[in-house]
């Protein structure tokens, strides 16, 4: 056996022992990392609150107003894709930090702007740490949990998001009732997400980098360091002295996957699911003010207080959907998800063409709580079946299929609305569950407690 198998054989057999054996401290790292979805959560749906007041105050046309609310979708797109290949080559733990210093820095830019060209560029600027936390998210939960603890975790973000809507939401609401100036709602929401993000950088700050990526780095002497800090185990597998690694190409990734036919149809099923679930959210959720209008919630706290209700309702079912997992499997969670809304998106269309809208807030709480099904795992599944030299790189490069859908959603879906209308448009939306579904009966294997061999 040559030197360079030996020492892969080595790191192989060390790194399948993290994974098998710890982590007595994982699940407090797994909720720090689930918690910047909070973040984004707060940045990505305060706006879509505080758009009108932006638009009343600076009267832009259409398209530039469009640019603001999805600006943030469209930098989140590059920054999946960078953060998720420089976790890989330069480590987790100066990324998350990274990405946390600036978010806070455009949060509170993004409330000082003084025209909505500015807020444009902000929020562009602003998404790039957002899509580059989620993807390095994601490689520190698998890295940094047994299997097992970490799907279940990582299935885990839906439920922050409707966290962190109804935390916005409920905050707006208060700003609304004490008659707050109308441009100090969106000034205040906008800057305030700097907030949780300060805070979640003080408590991540002393999280070492993970034993995974200093193992797969070549990195011994440290790795042992943390595995002892963390675990009291000094991974006497490893050698003393630090090795010179080669580092495969991140694009390589996309080639090793395809080796495996049970890695490859997770991942491609990811990458649909993905596409799919964002797709039906961002569409969906955009005429959800405009369904309740038609039903006679007609004030912007009456709209803001419903939808609030709403997201109760799928915090619950974020919240269930993973623990269910464990019995169900990622493949029985995927299909319930998709099945779920597909039936709640036909009988919201059904509900419209009929005229039967006290319907439609029904169907929308039933399509919410299929959506926080089907998307709880589009992000676990790739991460967790990719190799470690490529697990950023593989969960940013899934990210992208959640944020190119959402911003072209967010940005053309409002045209597209007012030209078919809503019962066409409602049923759409339907076909994109359809194909979620599909991929999950046909492509999807289980692979709940995977480990790459």
């Amino acid at each position: 056996m040559s030197a360079s198998m030996s020492q892969q054989s080595v790191m192989d057999s060390a790194v399948r022992y993290l994974i098998s054996n710890y982590n007595p401290k994982g699940n407090r790292i797994g909720w720090l990392m689930m918690s910047s979805i909070l973040v984004e959560a707060w940045d990505l749906y305060s706006i879509a609150f505080v758009l009108i007041f932006i638009r009343d105050q600076y009267h832009p046309d259409p398209l530039l107003l469009g640019l603001a609310a999805a600006g943030t979708q469209g930098g989140a797109l590059v920054g999946a894709l960078i953060g998720g290949w420089l976790s890989d080559k330069i480590g987790r733990r100066i990324m998350f930090l990274a990405t946390m210093v600036m978010f806070i820095i455009m949060a509170l830019v993004q409330a000082f702007v003084t025209s909505v060209e500015w807020l444009v560029v902000i929020r562009l600027v602003l998404g790039i740490p957002l899509g580059s936390d989620i993807s390095n998210g994601y490689t520190y939960i698998m890295e940094s949990m047994p299997k097992g603890e970490r799907e279940v975790m990582g299935n885990r973000w839906q439920f922050m998001f409707a966290v962190g809507e109804v935390l916005t939401l409920a905050v707006i609401a208060v700003f609304l009732i004490i008659n707050m100036d109308h441009e100090w709602v969106w000034r205040v929401t906008l800057g305030l997400g700097a907030l949780p993000a300060f805070i979640i950088l003080v408590m991540r700050h002393d999280l070492p980098e993970t034993a995974v990526w200093l193992i797969r780095n070549g990195r011994f002497r440290e790795a042992k360091q943390v595995a002892k800090s963390m675990y009291n185990d000094s991974l006497d597998m490893l050698p003393d002295q630090d090795v010179v690694v080669t580092k495969p190409s991140s694009a390589a990734f996309l080639a090793d996957i395809r080796k495996d036919p049970i890695r490859w149809r997770a991942t491609l099923y990811g990458w649909i699911a993905c596409f799919a679930q964002a797709t039906e959210f961002s569409t969906f959720a955009f005429y959800i003010p405009v369904l309740f209008t038609m039903v006679g919630v007609s004030t912007i706290l009456g709209n803001n207080l419903v939808t609030m209700a709403l997201y109760v309702i799928a915090a619950i079912s974020g919240w269930v959907g993973p623990q269910i997992t464990p019995k169900v499997g990622q493949r029985g969670i995927a299909i319930a998800g998709f099945a779920i809304v597909f039936v709640a998106l036909l009988l919201a269309a059904w509900a419209l063409y009929t005229d039967h809208k006290i319907l439609l807030p029904v169907a929308a709480a039933i399509m919410l709580w299929g959506h926080y099904w089907d998307a709880s795992n589009c992000m676990t599944i790739p991460t967790v079946v990719a190799k470690p030299e490529y697990r950023g790189t593989a969960s940013g490069f899934a990210y992208m299929f959640v944020k190119l859908p959402s911003f072209l959603a967010i940005f053309l879906f409002p045209t597209l609305f007012s030209a078919i209308g809503q019962a066409n448009a409602t049923l759409f939306v339907a076909i994109f569950p359809l194909i979620g579904l599909l991929a999950a009966v046909f492509i999807l294997p289980e692979i709940y407690g995977y480990e790459y061999d």
